[in-house]
């Protein structure tokens, strides 16, 4: 009888053990599921003003439209002004200065300028790719299709990350590049759409992140050739500032962002996934001739003559690569029903370092328990409060463009945004709004509030809260051991504007300014 009375105690504990254990199990899972998918959609060179959501008028996007009327619609989205610093700042988490990608990759530059640009990474080490790794160690499958732009070697090169480097970098999965050339038919729209619903039936159960990086809008602008006739019949042009080709292009991508969407809704995941919509940076407004392209001289004593036009970023200034509001500041959507509110328009402003540190608050991400180090410095703020409608700090938002690229107009040059105000620095020289380059420093300050446009410099007139914001600017460059540049002892007046693929010897000198960490 005892021993009858042991097996039953015995029996009951192993039932009572496998019950807790099973419940423990429900939970987990329940918690798996109650985590976000994560969707980001990055396109590449596009302006607010090419959405109908932003006040567009030229080309309907009634699926991009979608993200805005059910979820929030960002007003000062902020990214860097050029491809390889946005997408390095994204999926690190760190600002240009301190991740040391601030310059588009392979190399290219302008050694005879006036001011030093410091040398810079030209690849991005895979242990730095925080973004998937981290979602992946928390129990994400992470993903990616389309264009990379972050390394320069065996890894991959502009066009797309190797299948073979994914786990590398965080990855579980790389889409195949697409058919043919990524600048020719569609861009690669319809290959990168198909391959992320696929990767989205292919996930399961659990939460799954997967980066969506489209290589359109960026030049060479195509879209399907039943769609350009439809601009053209339409009386657009067949080449300069609001092409056909450019606004089909937008609408076919606005067609696939819509399939992605309607896919979400028919498998049920549209409830529980959070999508980001940004773009790298702003639109190909005006693009300069280099003064070797059409035998000018290379001191700068006449004006850039115009290349291209594609797409005015009215009202915003300039476009891709300037300092000014239309290369830096982007479309942004941010639709996750249920935990942010829908038809919400968000003035605060959001920079591109913030989305890292938002999607590890937003999956629940212990940094502590996922391998990651505990070292690592994120420029980034959770902005999912202030997507929810809580008043967002006084924060300073800063920009380090320490870089040659006449092409749109920049020279070595920095920003800080802190509330209304705005502030550019040009270390040494800039080009004017008529394509002339001048030479030496120069400050410009902006009341974005009441000049949006960036029309009115009132640097001389407010010389105080100039010196403050100089002085937070450069602080900050400090901080995260970047170097801030300065004359460069081997300019050559005859040579300031010769731009080469050639990097002369004293570059990578051990005592010419570089990017902290750099050897």
């Amino acid at each position: 009888m005892i021993l009858l009375s042991l097996r039953r105690r015995l029996q009951a504990g192993r039932l009572i053990a496998v019950c807790l254990c099973c419940l423990a199990a429900t939970n987990f899972c329940s918690a798996e599921n109650d985590r976000p998918n994560i969707l980001l959609i990055l396109t590449d060179d596009q302006s607010c003003s090419s959405l109908s959501c932003y006040g567009g008028t030229l080309v309907s996007t009634p699926a991009i439209d979608r993200l805005a009327t059910e979820g929030v619609r960002l007003t000062s989205a902020y990214v860097t002004p050029q491809c390889t610093p946005t997408r390095a700042a994204l999926l690190t988490g760190q600002s240009p200065p301190r991740n040391g990608m601030w310059h588009v990759i392979g190399w290219y530059g302008t050694p005879f300028a006036p001011v030093i640009e410091p040398l810079y990474r030209e690849s991005l080490d895979p242990q730095s790719c925080h973004m998937p790794h981290w979602l992946r160690n928390a129990g994400y499958r992470t993903g990616m299709a389309g264009k990379w732009h972050l390394t320069n070697n065996e890894h991959g090169h502009y066009t797309f990350l190797k299948a073979g480097s994914a786990d590398q970098f965080g990855f579980d999965f790389v889409a195949p590049p697409g058919p043919g050339s990524q600048n020719e038919g569609d861009k690669w729209v319809d290959h990168l759409t198909d391959e992320t619903i696929r990767f989205i039936d292919d996930s399961g159960d659990g939460p799954w992140f997967f980066y969506l990086s489209h290589h359109t809008l960026h030049g060479k602008v195509s879209a399907p050739p039943a769609l350009v006739e439809k601009y053209v019949n339409a009386g657009h042009p067949a080449e300069g500032m609001n092409n056909a080709t450019y606004l089909a292009a937008i609408e076919h991508l606005d067609r696939s962002i819509g399939r992605i969407l309607d896919h979400l809704h028919t498998s049920g995941e549209e409830d529980n996934t959070l999508i980001v919509f940004l773009s790298d940076n702003g639109g190909v407004d005006t693009q300069l001739a280099l003064p070797q392209w059409n035998d000018q001289p290379l001191d700068g004593s006449q004006p850039m003559l115009v290349h291209k036009e594609e797409f005015d970023s009215d009202p915003l200034r300039a476009g891709k690569g300037s300092v000014y509001e239309g290369g830096i500041r982007v479309p942004c959507l941010v639709r996750w029903p249920g935990s942010i509110p829908a038809g919400k328009t968000i003035d605060a402003p959001v920079q591109v370092t913030d989305w890292l540190t938002t999607f590890i608050a937003a999956a629940d991400v212990d940094r502590s328990q996922v391998g990651t180090d505990a070292g690592v410095t994120l420029d980034g703020r959770n902005v999912i409060p202030v997507l929810q409608g809580d008043v967002a700090p006084t924060r300073d938002l800063c920009w380090y463009m320490p870089l040659y690229d006449l092409r749109w107009g920049a020279t070595p040059a920095a920003i800080i945004r802190r509330g209304r105000w705005k502030l550019i620095e040009f270390f040494g020289d800039h080009v004017d709004p008529r394509g002339q380059y001048r030479i030496g420093q120069r400050t410009e300050l902006y009341d974005l509030e009441a000049d949006l446009a960036e029309t009115h410099d009132l640097a001389a007139e407010r010389p105080k809260l100039t010196d403050d914001l100089r002085r937070r600017l450069f602080d900050w460059i400090r901080s995260t051991g970047a170097p801030i540049p300065t004359q460069n002892p081997h300019a050559d007046p005859k040579r300031w504007l010769w731009e080469t693929r050639e990097k002369p010897h004293w570059i990578s000198e051990s005592d010419w300014p570089r990017a902290p960490g750099l050897p």
